[in-house]
């Protein structure tokens, strides 16, 4: 098909999220004319730009989660690079350096792989060397097993299983797993985790590396996915939230608007694509597994302090606190004094106030660092369902639906990732080709 016949292909992309917008960019790079039309008033969905007021009124600007990247995501790094950005001004590149603050670190060096994890296994600090054999035991096992497990079960089990160390599992693979699957790993799925390990441990080094975003995560990758979008003839639309979704002869028609597109892809949150479907019986047979989901929360606490309070180290971890990871956002992104303090998956945490979860956080901040003041502002932004809970052998819907010219996109669908932005960005290349795929031939 031409790029001429291409134009009559209206398409819209319902949802501005990361993989609404890597379906749009995907459709436009191809010559198809798309309606990119997101609820909000920032692209990036779960993972976007958030303003509030600062201490004297004025806007402060962070992200409404605070996300890590890392080099295997290659498919968004792809459409990162295909929209006008590059990687060095989109991330700062830093080699894997898990810090579990004053308790356990894990540095790769810069070493082929795979020798570089095994050196850093073999030097991790912290661990003895009972601990650190069975480390390497576990990720030889699994790669003589090209990574694959015969049936699928939770990471506790496996790691029972596999006769790890409870302090291993304590300071290495149970925050791997929050952070990397945001489930606990009494219910995480094992082969989730070994897909994630196959990709980034056990991948080429620079698979491995943490990608710092060096600005908000909605101009990391959605702001310049709608430029590119309006360059290439399509329009995205914000503020415009879709209630209705009705199948007529011309086409689809959203709100029950004049305008039809002849195909539409649904990039919406797996319980929001659910209110969809009460009149689209194929539709909603294809989601009904979703029915019997959960969900897991992520918090994010946001802490300033006075001009030039800084961290040790941009970013480390901890371990039987209720923080789980904080970022220094000064020595990051420039936002002098500004932290970011990251708590993955349910706990005690969600039965707290906000009040007292700040007062919490700063106080488990304040033990580790005495020498930091007190903080002088303090934001929480709780993602109630933040990702679907990964579990074991959980079944995820297709990009197909089952309703002629109807897809669907989102990081809940069928793929080996657990909810991450990789995985968003997966799915929505996923549908924008299977969509073409059935465009008739020139």
């Amino acid at each position: 098909m031409n790029p001429s016949s291409l134009k009559q292909q209206r398409v819209a992309v319902v949802g501005g999220g990361y993989a609404g917008c890597a379906a749009a960019v995907e459709l436009a790079e191809a010559g198809v004319a798309v309606s990119l039309i997101e609820a909000g008033t920032e692209l990036g969905g779960r993972a976007r730009r958030v303003k509030l007021p600062g201490l004297h009124g004025e806007d402060v600007c962070v992200d409404n989660g605070q996300h890590l990247f890392i080099g295997a995501y290659r498919e968004l790094l792809r459409l990162i690079t295909l929209v006008g950005l590059r990687e060095e001004d989109a991330f700062t590149r830093l080699p894997l350096d898990l810090d579990i603050y004053q308790t356990f670190r894990l540095s790769c060096p810069s070493l082929p792989a795979p020798l570089h994890a095994l050196a850093g296994l073999i030097k991790a600090d912290g661990l003895d060397l009972a601990e650190r054999w069975a480390a390497i035991r576990l990720m030889l096992r699994a790669q003589l097993d090209g990574f694959h497990l015969a049936g699928d079960t939770t990471v506790a089990l496996w790691l029972a299983a596999n006769r790890q160390p409870p302090r291993l599992i304590r300071l290495l693979w149970e925050p791997l797993t929050l952070s990397a699957l945001n489930t606990p790993i009494a219910t995480a799925s094992a082969q989730v985790l070994l897909n994630v390990l196959r990709d980034s441990l056990a991948a080429e080094r620079a698979a491995s590396d943490f990608l710092i975003a060096r600005h908000d995560l909605s101009a990391t990758f959605p702001d310049a996915a709608a430029r590119f979008i309006e360059r290439h003839g399509g329009t995205v639309q914000r503020g415009s939230m879709v209630k209705t979704l009705q199948r007529q002869a011309d086409g689809w028609h959203l709100n029950s608007g004049e305008t039809a597109y002849p195909n539409v892809i649904l990039a919406l949150s797996a319980h929001r694509v659910a209110t969809l479907a009460d009149e689209l019986p194929a539709l909603s047979a294809h989601l009904a597994p979703l029915k019997d989901w959960s969900y897991q929360p992520i918090y994010t606490v946001y802490l300033r302090y006075p001009a030039g309070t800084r961290l040790p180290k941009p970013m480390l971890g901890f371990v039987d606190k209720t923080s789980h990871w904080v970022f220094d956002r000064g020595a990051l992104m420039g936002e002098d004094g500004l932290f970011a303090v990251v708590i993955s998956a349910e706990g005690r945490h969600t039965t707290l106030t906000h009040p007292e979860l700040i007062n919490r956080v700063s106080k488990e901040l304040s033990n580790a660092f005495p020498y930091l003041p007190k903080p002088i502002w303090q934001k929480v932004i709780a993602e109630k369902r933040a990702t679907f809970a990964c579990t074991p052998n959980l079944q995820r819907p297709g990009h197909a639906t089952g309703e002629a010219n109807l897809w669907i996109a989102g990081d809940y669908t069928a793929g080996d990732y657990p909810a991450t932005l990789e995985g968003a960005a997966r799915s929505g290349v996923a549908a924008a080709r299977a969509l073409l795929a059935t465009l008739p031939p020139q």
